[in-house]
């Protein structure tokens, strides 16, 4: 019996990263194996409908959870806000979370959609979390990151 799990797709080796590669993670993919997890892919930001390769994204203020209380601020590498590109796509992983009945999530630390305690703020690695992972916590999930396992 597999038991789901949401994963980002770039650490299963999916070319979803927003420069078009992956980071597929051997250790990720033995965890899975070994616990009986069944591995639903999403990438946040391609639910969103952002283009892959696409811009680099980062915090101007805040965090993930910032974001969805309306006073934080992600932005493109052009500097144009990318706020509402973002929780969309948070919402869409959440849906896809409750129609798989997902509990928990396996994600992709540093990105501004998956970092579970580690996001970029202008550039600089800081505490944070992505915009999907902070609605997935907030909606009782359990997020971890690769670097948990």
């Amino acid at each position: 019996m597999f038991k789901p799990i949401l994963v980002s797709a770039c650490l299963l080796g999916l070319p979803t990263r927003y420069d078009g590669k992956h980071k597929e993670n051997s250790q990720v993919l033995t965890h899975l194996k070994e616990k009986g997890l069944h591995p639903i892919p999403v990438c946040p930001e391609q639910l969103a409908g952002l283009a892959t390769p696409r811009p680099k994204c980062w915090f101007d203020q805040g965090d993930g959870k910032e974001v969805l209380l309306g006073k934080g601020r992600l932005v493109r590498s052009d500097g144009k806000e990318m706020n509402s590109h973002f929780i969309r796509g948070a919402e869409v992983t959440l849906q896809i979370a409750r129609l798989t009945d997902c509990q928990t999530a396996l994600f992709k630390e540093g990105s501004p959609s998956c970092g579970v305690g580690r996001v970029y703020r202008q550039q600089q690695s800081v505490a944070g979390q992505g915009v999907a992972t902070a609605m997935l916590q907030h909606n009782g999930l359990r997020v971890y990151s690769e670097e948990d396992i």
